[in-house]
């Protein structure tokens, strides 16, 4: 069990008051807010030895650097990376599956090859991949969810045969709080020779995810939404395909020799690490891994599958308003819902009158929502610092618009 009082106190913001009243930050699956050892990791560099890192030859630099290499250490071990090398920093996410799809989609796809995704999937794990399909007349296909928001697994053999050369999902739905069957997945896609990109942004933070128990080619994630700051996430892939794979972006820091009229590649994992790098993130993004390694990856997951659990009976309490995507026990902490006939929009602002911070929208999924029927839902999404009373604050507030709205 977590001590969350105790996590809470690590977290500046969530001391704020709101309209006058406490915050009750609902909107981790977005970005979620930062400890205090994340927020005094990136100060210190700031603050004791700020220089640009690989580069320098004095004290300054080679400390930044070595903070900031001890960071991708951090992350290899956290994820169960067989090799330093193979984590790969990026932005974010986003940019992580866009290196994908460039270096390695741009070498392997082919006319007539076929990308098959899921009807699950964030926009950042769509429309790369559509760039891709038109530059190289491939085709795009989905497999299907259930109308209780699974993945429609009895399709997946029918979808997978020779022509798919890769296959992208996410290992949990940001809307529906779907966990996938990863493992399953990946198998039966190596079966017929695709290759296979995990989304994990929305389960690293949350779950305990082990790259070589998934036998995973790629799997991408980003800092800011676990307990790191933005503009820092990572691309892990296996050492044999980013060994091959042709340079995202040119510059310095990704070279090895240059001449005028051609140049030679770094070695790993700095051959896709072109220009100066965050660095101060990266080390803001290692303290963030030492944070929740030291509460534990599996009592975060318990703790959030119970108070998912204890929402979704609360908000199903309510009249009118509707979950979608699966039980609890079949999803992580998010919770997107629709209330009577209340605008997500509107739910939300009054929402946050209350103190309550909930995203509204499509939440980067608008094919998911047309599948569901819906243009727009408000979810909640929680983490290792919420409390069952900030559930309790959140029906009351939803109460309280119902009142305000004369629903």
């Amino acid at each position: 069990m977590l001590n969350v009082e105790r996590i809470r106190a690590d977290f500046p913001a969530l001391a704020r008051q709101v309209h006058g009243k406490p915050l009750v930050f609902l909107d981790s699956a977005a970005s979620s807010q930062k400890p205090v050892q994340v927020l005094e990791a990136m100060d210190r560099i700031y603050r004791e030895c700020y220089a640009n890192v690989h580069r320098g030859i004095y004290a300054f630099s080679e400390e930044a650097t070595l903070a900031y290499e001890s960071a991708r250490d951090k992350v290899a071990s956290f994820i169960n990376a067989p090799f330093r090398e193979e984590v790969i920093f990026t932005r974010n996410t986003t940019e992580a599956i866009n290196l994908v799809a460039y270096a390695w989609g741009r070498s392997h796809i082919r006319p007539g090859d076929r990308i098959l995704l899921t009807q699950m999937e964030h926009h950042s794990n769509i429309v790369p991949w559509q760039l891709l399909a038109q530059e190289k007349g491939a085709e795009l296909i989905y497999l299907p969810i259930t109308d209780d928001g699974l993945l429609n697994l009895e399709q997946l053999d029918n979808l997978l045969d020779d022509r798919v050369k890769l296959v992208a999902f996410t290992l949990m739905s940001n809307v529906l709080g779907t966990i996938n069957p990863a493992k399953e997945i990946i198998q039966k896609a190596h079966a017929v020779g695709a290759v296979v990109l995990v989304d994990a942004a929305q389960a690293v933070p949350h779950l305990p995810v082990d790259v070589q128990e998934l036998d995973c080619d790629f799997l991408a994630f980003s800092g800011h939404k676990m307990c790191g700051p933005t503009g820092i996430g990572v691309l892990y892939g296996k050492e044999a395909l980013l060994q091959e794979m042709p340079p995202f972006l040119g510059g310095g820091d990704m070279i090895r020799r240059v001449e005028w009229e051609s140049a030679t590649w770094n070695s790993l994992p700095w051959k896709f690490e072109a220009g100066t790098p965050a660095f101060v993130e990266g080390v803001g993004l290692g303290a963030a891994v030492d944070y929740l390694r030291g509460i534990g990856m599996e009592a975060i997951a318990a703790h959030e599958r119970e108070l998912t659990a204890y929402a979704m009976e609360r908000l199903g309490s309510l009249p009118g308003l509707r979950i979608v995507g699966p039980p609890a026990h079949q999803r992580g902490g998010v919770v997107a819902f629709t209330f009577r006939d209340i605008h997500p929009h509107d739910l939300a602002h009054l929402l946050d009158l209350e103190g309550v911070a909930v995203r509204a929208g499509h939440h980067c999924a608008q094919p998911l929502h047309r599948r569901l029927g819906l243009t727009a839902t408000v979810r909640a999404s929680f983490y290792l610092y919420n409390t069952h009373q900030e559930v309790d604050r959140l029906v009351e507030a939803l109460e309280q618009a119902a009142k305000a709205l004369g629903r």
